[in-house]
């Protein structure tokens, strides 16, 4: 460092040696310039050089710098799990916009800060001071997938009292880059069970085994396939022929024929129904049949009520308990006869019971044959009549 301090001293000295040769143009060689002008000269050249070093770092710091150089700043912090590669210096951004620096990260043993042990201290202007409140979120963000990490603000939701010097913002979980390829992990590692049963099921259905593995590689199956549709094509030729039932039904203009003339005698069945003629028409046009048809109901509406208060012999056999009672006694009395004649008891019992009067009436009834019979053949024989006079 000394050899490089001496250069350089020695180039500001033969600087300040030319300077002075310049400002006397006419000197020759023999001319020397005094002790007092050449350190004169060293003088104005630090000068120079002082000022050109303090104006090129203002220029770099008011062209690299987001704050601006005479915007009032204030500190804040926040704590986060994970810095997640924040650096130190790090950009601090207000919904895209440039506000600060981070100034310090640190991790602290506080053991409340336990959940989150990491300490992020930034130092931003005032500028925006109106859009940034006390409950503004933290999040660290990417830019990009591969940018640098650095610190968010979002206001939007915020409505606390303003950011005041040394706050302390609340964070918000944002999944980092690393957070997404832990999850991916898991993911891809069930595509791959995934894949590996996808490859056995392939695997069994090529070897010819199973449902789908018959369907596919059994040859048999494709025969049957085959044996069907040939069926199917058989079946289809005799549709398309006039032969069978469905092929005539589909090929036959006879059916045709009798199908229109089914039709136009349907047409005139309702021509003539919607004329009200024939029976049918004038159960549908003819007013007689509804004002009869009414008046039956009229008619049966008055016999029911006249049966319902008693009137007339329906009446007095739907109401009248005596009359009801005479009916019971003589239904009584009748199956009490039935069952004597069931019995054979009495004349009709016996007329009905006894075999031996059957047999009597039915030899009476031969001989009464008979003797018409013999009456018929010989008339003389039983109609001569023998008159006897005393």
């Amino acid at each position: 460092m000394l050899r490089c301090y001496d250069s350089k001293l020695t180039e500001v000295q033969s600087a300040a040696v030319a300077a002075v040769w310049q400002w006397h143009p006419r000197g020759d060689q023999q001319s020397v310039p005094s002790e007092k002008q050449v350190r004169w000269s060293q003088l104005r050249v630090g000068i120079t050089v002082l000022v050109s070093l303090i104006t090129l770092a203002v220029l770099i710091f008011v062209m690299t710098g987001t704050t601006g150089l005479f915007t009032r700043k204030i500190v804040v912090r926040t704590y986060v799990d994970n810095a997640g590669g924040l650096r130190v210096g790090a950009p601090v951004r207000l919904e895209g916009v440039d506000i600060g620096n981070v100034t310090r990260i640190n991790v602290t043993a506080d053991p409340k800060r336990r959940a989150a042990p990491v300490e992020i201290i930034m130092k931003i202007t005032t500028k925006y001071a109106d859009a940034m409140r006390s409950d503004c979120q933290v999040e660290l963000t990417t830019a990009g997938v591969l940018g640098e990490v650095f610190v968010d603000l979002d206001c939007r939701q915020a409505n606390g009292g303003p950011m005041k010097n040394g706050a302390e913002l609340p964070t918000r979980d944002v999944p980092q880059l690393q957070d997404v390829v832990r999850a991916s992990q898991s993911t891809l590692a069930n595509l791959d069970i995934l894949v590996k049963k996808l490859n056995d099921i392939v695997t069994f259905i090529q070897s010819g085994q199973g449902s789908i593995g018959k369907i596919i590689y059994d040859p048999t199956l494709f025969d049957r396939a085959n044996s069907a549709v040939t069926q199917l094509q058989q079946i289809m030729t005799q549709i398309n022929s006039p032969n069978g039932t469905i092929g005539k039904l589909l090929n036959s203009d006879e059916l045709y024929n009798k199908a229109n003339v089914t039709v136009d005698t349907l047409n005139k069945i309702v021509d003539q129904v919607n004329k009200g003629q024939g029976t049918v028409g004038k159960l549908l046009k003819d007013p007689s049949l509804y004002d009869n048809a009414s008046r039956a109901i009229t008619n049966s509406n008055k016999l029911i009520d006249d049966i319902n208060s008693g009137k007339g012999t329906l009446g007095r056999l739907a109401k009248d308990d005596e009359l009801g009672r005479k009916i019971d006694s003589t239904v009584t009395r009748l199956n009490d006869i039935v069952d004597r004649l069931d019995k054979g008891e009495g004349s009709a019992g016996k007329f009905l019971k006894d075999p031996s009067l059957y047999n009597n009436a039915d030899s009476l009834l031969v001989e009464t044959q008979n003797l018409i019979k013999a009456v018929r053949q010989d008339p003389k024989k039983y109609l001569t009549i023998h008159l006897k006079i005393f």
